[in-house]
């Protein structure tokens, strides 16, 4: 990672349709090789954001919770591109994902949504797009996104242009 790319963006108030809407708005920028982590407490609406991903890249199956199949693997119609979304709620041990083939994911060009990152922070590539996402109450959420690596970066400033014209 080249030194001074890191970007970092607070929202503050989003209800969960919003932040499924938020994930749309990620979702149609995302390309090949982008790595977006989901982190935050159940419940707080990772697989919401995530659902609004595929929605916005356009994934043909509705993005669901991998938590017990730990990796489900999406295709769109208009070209060979794949998004893989992993959950690691269920892994006890970081050692566990590479039996999942996470370095294929990432080293393949695909786009990779990881849940409950934290749990193999260690298996990450340091360039990626990190949002926790925060319960504020029982409707309100707090959206941080910490972006590292120019790519990353690049599409955090994206999204927030993309954000400021609706």
């Amino acid at each position: 990672m080249t030194a001074g790319w890191q970007d970092e963006w607070l929202l503050i108030g989003e209800t969960a349709e919003r932040t499924e809407s938020l994930g749309a708005a990620l979702g149609r920028l995302l390309t090949r090789g982008d790595v977006v982590c989901l982190s935050g407490q159940l419940g707080a609406g990772k697989t919401v954001f995530s659902r609004g991903i595929g929605v916005g890249w356009g994934a043909t199956v509705p993005l669901t919770s991998p938590t017990y199949n730990l990796v489900h693997e999406h295709e769109r119609t208009e070209d060979d591109a794949r998004l893989c979304h992993l959950d690691f709620y269920r892994i006890p041990d970081p050692r566990e994902a590479e039996s999942l083939g996470i370095h294929e994911f990432l080293e393949g060009g695909d786009i990779v949504i990881f849940e409950w990152p934290e749990r193999i922070l260690e298996q990450l590539p340091a360039e990626r797009l990190w949002i926790d996402i925060m319960m504020r109450d029982d409707e309100v959420r707090a959206l941080a996104f910490t972006a590292r690596g120019e790519r990353h970066c690049a599409l955090l400033s994206d999204l927030r242009r993309s954000l400021s014209r609706e």
